[in-house]
């Protein structure tokens, strides 16, 4: 079957990628990894005011959408690409950079949950007859 490529943003493409949103236990862990990952970059990027970088305000911009949820394969993914360019360039502390690599991936990877305006826009939704 051929799908159209608007598809993707009429919620296809986010629900194919997470079966189901976490709720319970697991949605409320997502939602403090997230909270907790984006205070830590808002916070590095405060910190670093005085010689910000664009990898700064990409991983900055990365935090407001994770800790919204929303778009958070791709907020996640672009946190994890700036944090080790960031490693790799020596532009910070290594060891900060390497873990909110890891938090973003995992973010990435796991999902936003259920309590996330991805989970809102892009989640099953009951349709009554």
């Amino acid at each position: 079957m051929l799908q159209r490529p608007y598809t993707a943003w009429r919620g296809g493409f986010l629900q194919r990628l997470f079966s189901t949103f976490a709720r319970g236990w697991p949605g409320a862990g997502l939602l403090l990894q997230r909270l907790v990952t984006a205070a830590l970059l808002i916070y590095c990027a405060i910190a670093h005011a005085s010689h910000v970088t664009l990898l700064h305000v990409i991983a900055a911009g990365a935090g407001l959408f994770l800790l919204l949820g929303l778009w958070t394969p791709l907020a996640g993914m672009i946190m994890a690409i700036s944090e080790l360019v960031m490693v790799v360039s020596h532009r910070a502390d290594p060891w900060i950079c390497i873990v909110l690599a890891t938090l973003g991936a995992t973010l990435a990877m796991i999902g936003p949950g259920a309590w996330s305006i991805d989970a809102r826009l892009f989640g099953r939704k009951e349709v009554r007859i």
